[in-house]
Formats: C-alpha cells, sequence, structure tokens
C-alpha cells in the first residue's frame, strides 16, 4: 500500500452526495433516458446495476492507490465507503425523480396512458439504474478529489 489510508467519515459521504446529485440531476429530467427505461428489459437494467458497481468499486480502490478496502471499516464484510457511493448513487436519483415528478411526467411521454403504478415503479426503476451509472461517476470522483 502507498501512503497513509485515510479513515472513511460522514464528509466522505457528504462529498458522495455533492456529487451524486450533481452528475444525476440532467439525467433524470432527461426524456430520453425515460424512454431508454420503458424500452429496456429486466436484464439491461441488472448490467446497468452491475455497471455501477464495477463502475463505483473502480474508480474508489483500483484508480486510486491510496485506497485499501482490507484496511477499511466494513458492513457484512463489504467496505462502508463502497457501500456509502452505492447507496449515495441510487439514492440520489431516486429523491431528484421523485422531487421533480418526473416519473408522472415524463413517462407517458412514451406509454399510452394510464400507466399502472406497478408499471411506473418498474419503469422508474430502471430509469435509476441508468442515472445511477452517472450518478456514481460524479460521486466517487468527488469522494476521491476533495
Amino acid at each position: 500500500m502507498v501512503g497513509r489510508t485515510r479513515r472513511f467519515a460522514l464528509a466522505d459521504t457528504a462529498q458522495q452526495v455533492v456529487g451524486g446529485f450533481l452528475l444525476a440531476g440532467p439525467f433524470v429530467v432527461t426524456d430520453e433516458v425515460w424512454a431508454l427505461a420503458v424500452g429496456m428489459e429486466w436484464y439491461q437494467a441488472v448490467t446497468t446495476a452491475i455497471i455501477v458497481l464495477l463502475v463505483g468499486y473502480g474508480a474508489l480502490y483500483k484508480a486510486d492507490d491510496d485506497r485499501d478496502p482490507d484496511r477499511e471499516a466494513e458492513v457484512g464484510g463489504i467496505p462502508l465507503r463502497f457501500v456509502s457511493l452505492i447507496a449515495v448513487s441510487y439514492l440520489s436519483v431516486a429523491i431528484l425523480a421523485l422531487s421533480f415528478d418526473a416519473p408522472a411526467t415524463l413517462i407517458p411521454n412514451h406509454v399510452e396512458p394510464p400507466v399502472p403504478m406497478r408499471d411506473q415503479i418498474y419503469i422508474t426503476l430502471k430509469a435509476m439504474s441508468v442515472g445511477a451509472v452517472f450518478s456514481v461517476i460524479g460521486a466517487a470522483t468527488a469522494d476521491s478529489v476533495f
């Protein structure tokens, strides 16, 4: 390990939140993201979730020699910093989508109303998976840079 390992603190989560919200915002209100979500199959949403995990882990631990996941505090064997990053990535997208009422506003552009609540939730989860790809980049960058 190179250098000194910095402990994960609340300030790190705050940095992740800023970065996650910053990059998630434009994607949450983009009609094209919701069109993608309407057309996505379940396995494509799972693939984007895997991408979020891989990008997040890579940005935190592979791109930064000062971090060692084996020396960080853990939750169920998973580094707390990584858990926080993934939670921030998805929650920032969810909070923004619901705050802007994006599902009710943008889903009807691509699906004939009325859209059943179950379908609206499913499409929203798929849109969140797309937005989280970008949110995780912002969150991890903010955590690494600041």
